[in-house]
């Protein structure tokens, strides 16, 4: 019985539909397709060059059918691989028995034939592939998802840049910020590890069994064929990595899954700060007809969407720092240890694109409540504190801090009038006084809506 209900992973069962869009790019058919794709290129790529005497270029219309088998290979066709890997009991080989098989009724390519995966190693054709998978799957799914939240981001800040709220250092009642500065914090961190994330250069290698060309200048040593290798994995859209062993030793890759994973713990942070301020009362949540908060309370409108997130975060950093931290490592030239956990990236980023989806869901859903922040701040006038001592300091009162420390600290329940009796009190200019009787805790927020507005 085939369901999503009897799927062992909830990313391939219940979350499917969040996840398909990474199927196309972490999937072992996409890494079955990404193979046949660069083996096809590589042997167009020998036929091409001109000191690569032992095989002569095919014909544009060759070259276009063998375009074609990488460009409109099919499921059917990863399931033929996979019956002849059954008997191989190894995958890349039946890449290549499949390409054999495949081109046996045109003349130039099975004439040819011995120069499908020809001087390569496993991790030749490995390495590309998995490269070029990551770079297409950040590129045109994950990358997209974060723009999305920082959109989403940038609009809370644009439209309550203003919206004055009481902020809560270690917990507790702290200088006013307002509610857009804080969505714009985030979304000015998330556009940096975004930008970091997007920047790891995908390295790939093409250099046979060791890294050394061995068994390329044995058969035809005429070539140059570092440059040959070097402009191959170019062609690919990756860099070239010119020293490795047998496996491109996937610092690039970790590289990339450290970069997701602080651009998620940065998310993290939004989800619990969210969560909080949901529980404060600052965010309202929008209802949807239909839907339960709790089965035996009917009032819970819960913040599910944003434990959804933070939960699924958490399963995507594990496994992303998992990878970073195993992947660079290999005995001597080579071991397998790698193989097995590469399978696994698909895993790593669909819990990251069910946690994106479920932050930009959760985000959609918020609206705030301006009178229960201002309701806040109004029962929080010792806050002002900060800036009646810090005037006094300007005008060198002597002990400034310690006196407004006496009168707030641990008091609780400061009123605007005693507030006022202090600074009626001070010696300092009646325009000094009237600024500060001025100011309430609902516009002591500084430059916050100026800074909000900058995203």
């Amino acid at each position: 019985m085939s369901s999503p209900l009897t799927a062992l992973s909830p990313l391939d069962g219940r979350y499917a539909g969040k996840t398909r869009k990474l199927q196309e790019h972490f999937s072992e058919f996409a890494l079955i397709r990404e193979r046949v794709a660069v083996e096809i290129a590589w042997l167009i790529a020998l036929a091409r060059e001109p000191s690569f005497k032992p095989l002569k270029p095919f014909s544009p219309r060759t070259v276009r059918e063998l375009e074609r088998a990488a460009s409109a290979f099919r499921l059917a066709d990863a399931e033929r691989i996979k019956a002849i890997e059954a008997t191989t009991n190894h995958d890349v080989k039946a890449v290549e028995y499949w390409l054999r098989e495949r081109f046996a009724a045109v003349k130039e390519v099975s004439a040819a034939a011995e120069f499908i995966h020809f001087a390569c190693t496993s991790e030749d054709i490995n390495n590309v592939a998995h490269a070029r998978m990551l770079k297409s799957g950040r590129d045109e799914v994950l990358l997209p998802a974060i723009d999305a939240i920082v959109a989403r981001l940038d609009a809370l800040a644009k439209r309550h840049a203003s919206l004055a709220m009481l902020a809560r250092t270690h917990g507790q009642p702290a200088t006013p910020t307002t509610l857009g500065k804080e969505m714009a914090n985030v979304s000015h961190r998330l556009e940096r590890a975004r930008e970091r994330f997007a920047a790891v250069e995908m390295l790939g290698k093409f250099n046979g069994a060791t890294g050394n060309f061995n068994a390329h200048v044995a058969a035809v040593p005429d070539v140059d064929w570092p440059r040959l290798a070097e402009r191959f994995v170019k062609s690919l859209g990756l860099a070239y990595n010119p020293l490795t062993i047998q496996i491109e030793p996937h610092d690039a890759l970790a590289e990339a899954f450290d970069a997701a994973a602080r651009l998620n713990t940065i998310l993290i942070d939004l989800d619990r700060d969210v969560w909080g301020y949901i529980s404060l009362g600052y965010f309202r949540q929008k209802v949807k007809a239909g839907e339960v908060g709790s089965s035996t309370m009917p009032h819970k409108v819960n913040p599910i969407d944003f434990e959804n997130s933070e939960g699924n975060l958490g399963l995507a950093n594990a496994l992303l720092r998992h990878l970073s931290e195993k992947l660079p490592i290999s005995r001597w030239q080579r071991d397998l240890t790698d193989s097995t956990v590469l399978r696994n990236v698909g895993v790593a980023f669909g819990y990251c694109l069910v946690a994106y989806e479920a932050c930009l869901k959760g985000l959609g859903k918020l609206e705030a409540d301006p009178r229960r922040v201002a309701a806040d701040l109004e029962g929080n006038w010792d806050v002002l504190g900060e800036a009646v001592q810090t005037v006094m300091r300007a005008y060198r009162i002597e002990g400034s801090y310690e006196k407004l420390k006496e009168l707030t600290r641990g008091k609780g329940g400061i009123t605007r009038r005693d507030l006022h009796a202090f600074v009626r009190s001070l010696p300092i200019p009646e325009e000094a006084k009237k600024r500060l009787l001025a100011l309430k805790p609902g516009t002591y927020v500084g430059l916050a809506p100026r800074l909000a507005r900058l995203r």
